[in-house]
This record gives structure tokens, C-alpha cells and sequence, in this order.
């Protein structure tokens, strides 16, 4: 019989990963993220439509495990050093988005027809927003070093300081609000939550350093122990009654000054993605697709307020900050959806008895409403900014941020050359122009190069190619070559391409000097040349031909370099 039963079991796994595998290629041709493919999957599993999994204890260990493991993801990220990092931009937007949305959702759900509890709940679940998704998003654009995006990046850690108080505050309201519970379980559960703080203060104090050390000689063995960690301490957490979520949390903080943390982070991702398909395939069972569609009206109210709301929010706090108006709303696009969070927030509502299964597939409804629409809107940010640029003048105050002023620090003095990008190859390029002295003016929208470069006596200024804006603030006057490092991968394929567009706007404006882009790949050179390119750069191809000329005799040997340890060294110290 058990024999039966354990085929069973894997039976219906086998048919639920080949479904979900199914309709996350469906999702990724879409250009959607994992997550809106796994609520999916989690709905058509579920009794209201396939029915596909019977084997709901097996499945809910799963998904405890996968909560557990994204909890431990999100404290180990939680460094007190990067939390006293947060500039006030960061802290001052993430709070005051947390405090909008919760505060105006709260009263738009109970002006919809749902009780003060319920409201409540939603208003909270509303003011997440998705981190992996947004790091994702940035990181696949390259614009996770921007200015918008470290800004972005910072109000998402505050998001997720948020998360824990609201799940801390929960796991209390449960415990208190059972039946039989007495002020002496309140308070044994307040004793279990602050001895594994002591004990997760005592062992980054003594022991996390020294044994993730003596583990890293072996990497599956310290990602043995992490998962380890998580487990255990969550299982402890649902022991002594304060949540597997805050225990797999504080699992995650014990790791989060160690030297490994981003290793073991990377290495996590894939099985906590695996591992959060069950948790919405939990989800899917507990949610009956006639109470979504009877929440089509809210959800559609609720998705608007995110999806328009939470960016008018983030524009507003960071134009009287002093950012531009497309720095606030590149930063505020990252906004405009709700997280998994939000989901797990709902559903530890519903264990408790406190939301319904109603509320629960609303708020899974507007998830999938806002984190598909809001993948277009991060994915397509370039295209629809210059769509509503005319109205957003108003998020702009004429007293800029330093990082956002840069005309003052270009008009120190006239320049040969003006080089657009400082990575890798724009740095190389960089330190030949220093070496050589040839005036060059530098640029590029990593606020820490900008800081880096401008140390070492390059004159330098924040911006971005693809603001047209910045482009015509140039000072290009006397300038003989304008020089773009960025490549065919940086410019994407979904849009036009960033470096036809600066050619376009550099003559459109009155540049009669040459232009000189960089393309790693030969098939896009006429169509650069044609745009209007004087020379493209191909750094693989013209490193390939330079060693040829070495090797072949017809170039000399004996030229001047930069020391090579020197180079790598310097090109290190750039974020």
C-alpha cells in the first residue's frame, strides 16, 4: 500500500513539474517572470481546474521548505553594514511608499465593502514589491549600477525590513489571538523569539566566520549546511510558536556578515524558485476561481492604485529631493508590482483565521495583474519615458542632487574627447587618454565610477546614453570624437538600439565632430556606419588584430604600457 502511495506521490509531482515547465516557456516567450508562470501553474493545479495534486501533506512540506529558504535568502541579505549603507533617499522613499500605499489601501478596500481586519491585511500585502523580480529586471538591462537603480535597490531593502516587522507582528497576533491562549503563551513566545536573537547574535559574534570558512573548502558542503540552517531554524521557530518564516529569516541574518554570503546566495536561487512552484501550488489549492472572478472589479481597482500609485509616490519624494524627473521615474517604475511576499503575507492571514479565502485570491489576482503589466513597464522604460516626459515636469525641482548635476562639472574646461562609459573597456580607454594627455571628459550612470574615475583626475559626470536629455546638456563645444562603449548585449534587442538613437540626437543638435560606438558583433557595423557612426570599435576583433600585428612583425614591439597589475588592480576597485 505505502508502495502505492509513494508512486503516487511522485506520479503526481512528475505531472505538475512537466506542467509547470509547459507554461514557464510559455511565460518566458511572453517576457514574463517565474513568478507569474508558478501562480499560473498554482491555479491550474488546483480543484478548480485541473486537480492535478491529492497529495496536499507532501506538497505543503514543499512549500514550508521553499518559504523557509526564501526567508533565509532575504536575511542573509540583511547585513547591518548595508543597512547603515541606505542613504536617505532610499529611507526616506521606502517608507514614504510603504506608508502611502498602506495607508490609502486601507481605505480604498474598506470603501470596496471589506472589514477593517481584512483591509488591513490587504493595505499591508499591497506595499511589497517584488526584489527578485526587480534585481532581475535591472540586471538583465544592465542598469542594476544606475543611479535609478541603486536607489531602487536601497528602498527594496526597506521593503524587506518592512516584511519582517509585519511577519513578527503576525506570528504575535496568532499566538494571541487563539482561543486558549493566556498571557503566558504570549510571553513564552516572546521569550523563544528573543533567546534566537541572543543565539543568532552570539553566533555571528563567535562562530559564523570561522565555520562557514572551514565549510567553503568544500562548496556543496557549506550549501549543505545553509540549507541546514534554514530548516532547522525555522522548525524551531514553529516549535516554540514565533513562525517558520521568522525562523528561516534569522537563519539567513546569522550568514549575513560572513564573507560567503553571496555565494551561498547564488547558489540557493535555483532551489528556492524550484522550491516556491509548490508554495503556489499550495496556494492554487486553497483558492476557488468563482471568488476571483466575482474580485475582478477590485482586483482592477487595487492593480491601478499599484500600477499608477506606487511610481506617482516615488516620483513625488524624489523630485523634491532634488532627482530628476527620469531618474524618479525609472526608479519609481520598479514600484508598480506587488510581491510573492505578498501572497505568503495573505496566506499566513488565512492560517490564522484572520482573512478569508476570498481576500486571498484577490490579492493573488493583483499579483498577476501588476507583475506582468509592471515586466513590460520596467522592460520598456526607455520607449515610455520620452511618451510622458512632457508631463512629468512637475516631479523636477530647478536645484538638482550633486550625482544628478553634472553641467557644473563639465563646464570646467574644454575637451578633445568625450567618453560615454567607464566599465571595463571604457576604463582601459580612459587610462590611455590619461597616459597620453589627451583632454577627455568621462561619463557614466554607476554614481560609483563617476566618484572613482573623477579621483583619479578624469574630469567626469553622471549620465546615461539613453537620456536624450543628458546628451544634449553635453558640452561639446571643440570636442573632436564622441566615443560610446556600449555594446550590442548593453542596448538590448527589445528596443531601438541606444547607440543609433545618441547618433541621431548628437546630430540633431548641432555635432559636427566624429562619433566612434563600440559593437562586438560584425553583422550590426553597416547598420552603425549608416546611422551615422565614424568609426565602430569591435574590442575582441581589434584586440585580435593588434596581437597579429605583434606577432607578425609589422607593429613595434617595444611600445609604452600601463604596468598590467596596476590595470587590474584599478579596474577591481569599480563596483
Amino acid at each position: 500500500m505505502e508502495d502505492v502511495i509513494a508512486q503516487s506521490i511522485f506520479y503526481e509531482i512528475a505531472v505538475l513539474l512537466t506542467v509547470a515547465a509547459a507554461i514557464g516557456l510559455a511565460g518566458h516567450l511572453l517576457r514574463q517572470p517565474l513568478i507569474v508562470s508558478f501562480i499560473v501553474v498554482g491555479i491550474i493545479a488546483g480543484p478548480s481546474v485541473l486537480d492535478l495534486i491529492r497529495s496536499d501533506d507532501s506538497v505543503g512540506v514543499l512549500a514550508q521548505l521553499g518559504i523557509a529558504l526564501l526567508l533565509f535568502l532575504v536575511g542573509i541579505k540583511l547585513d547591518v553594514k548595508l543597512i547603515q549603507s541606505l542613504g536617505p533617499v532610499s529611507l526616506l522613499t521606502g517608507l514614504g511608499q510603504v506608508a502611502f500605499t498602506s495607508i490609502f489601501g486601507f481605505f480604498i478596500a474598506l470603501a470596496l465593502g471589506f472589514d477593517a481586519i481584512t483591509s488591513v491585511y490587504i493595505a499591508v500585502a499591497l506595499t511589497f514589491s517584488s526584489t527578485i523580480i526587480i534585481v532581475k529586471l535591472l540586471s538583465d538591462k544592465r542598469e542594476i549600477d544606475s543611479l535609478h537603480g541603486r536607489i531602487a535597490l536601497g528602498f527594496l531593502i526597506v521593503q524587506d525590513i518592512v516584511v519582517v516587522i509585519a511577519m513578527i507582528a503576525l506570528s504575535a497576533l496568532g499566538v494571541g489571538g487563539q482561543d486558549d491562549a493566556g498571557v503566558q503563551d504570549v510571553l513564552l513566545v516572546l521569550g523563544a523569539g528573543v533567546a534566537m536573537v541572543i543565539a543568532v547574535v552570539l553566533f555571528i559574534r563567535f562562530a559564523a566566520t570561522p565555520l562557514t570558512a572551514m565549510l567553503a573548502g568544500s562548496p556543496e558542503l557549506l550549501i549543505t549546511f545553509s540549507i541546514a540552517m534554514a530548516a532547522a531554524f525555522a522548525a524551531i521557530g514553529d516549535i516554540f510558536g514565533v513562525g517558520k518564516e521568522l525562523g528561516g529569516l534569522l537563519a539567513g541574518v546569522a550568514l549575513a556578515s560572513t564573507p560567503y554570503r553571496d555565494a551561498i546566495s547564488a547558489r540557493l536561487a535555483s532551489l528556492r524558485d524550484f522550491l516556491l512552484l509548490f508554495f503556489f501550488v499550495a496556494l492554487g489549492s486553497q483558492l476557488d476561481l468563482s471568488l476571483i472572478g466575482q474580485n475582478i472589479p477590485a482586483a482592477v481597482v487595487f492593480s491601478l492604485f499599484v500600477l499608477i500609485g506606487n511610481p506617482l509616490i516615488v516620483m513625488v519624494i524624489m523630485g523634491v529631493m532634488g532627482y530628476r524627473k527620469r531618474t524618479g521615474f525609472l526608479a519609481g517604475l520598479t514600484v508598480a508590482q506587488i510581491s510573492e511576499f505578498s501572497l505568503i503575507f495573505m496566506a499566513m492571514g488565512l492560517a490564522i483565521g484572520h482573512v478569508d479565502e476570498q481576500a486571498l485570491g484577490l490579492v493573488t489576482l493583483v499579483g498577476l495583474i501588476t507583475i506582468g503589466a509592471s515586466t513590460y513597464m520596467i522592460t520598456y522604460s526607455h520607449r515610455l519615458y520620452p511618451l510622458l516626459e512632457p508631463i512629468l515636469g512637475i516631479f523636477e525641482r530647478k536645484t538638482l542632487q550633486p550625482a544628478e548635476n553634472g553641467e557644473a562639472d563639465a563646464a570646467r574646461g574644454r575637451h578633445d574627447v568625450v567618453l560615454l562609459g567607464l566599465g571595463r573597456y571604457g576604463g582601459a580607454i580612459a587610462q590611455r587618454l590619461i597616459k597620453n594627455d589627451i583632454s577627455a571628459l568621462g561619463a557614466d550612470f554607476n554614481p560609483a565610477a563617476v566618484r572613482t574615475w573623477r579621483a583619479r583626475g578624469l574630469d567626469t559626470i553622471y549620465g546615461d546614453l539613453t537620456d536624450q536629455e543628458f546628451l544634449t546638456h553635453l558640452p561639446l563645444k571643440g570636442v573632436q570624437w564622441v566615443i560610446s562603449t556600449a555594446t550590442d548585449r548593453e542596448t538590448g534587442i527589445a528596443q531601438e538600439d541606444s547607440r543609433i538613437a545618441m547618433i541621431k540626437t548628437l546630430r540633431k543638435f548641432g555635432y559636427g565632430g566624429k562619433i566612434a560606438v563600440t559593437s562586438q558583433h560584425g553583422t550590426r557595423m553597416e547598420e552603425l556606419i549608416e546611422a551615422g557612426a565614424d568609426l565602430v570599435l569591435q574590442p575582441f576583433q581589434d584586440a585580435a588584430d593588434r596581437a597579429v600585428d605583434l606577432i607578425s612583425g609589422r607593429s613595434d614591439l617595444n611600445i609604452e604600457r600601463l604596468d598590467p597589475v596596476e590595470d587590474a588592480e584599478e579596474q577591481r576597485e569599480i563596483p
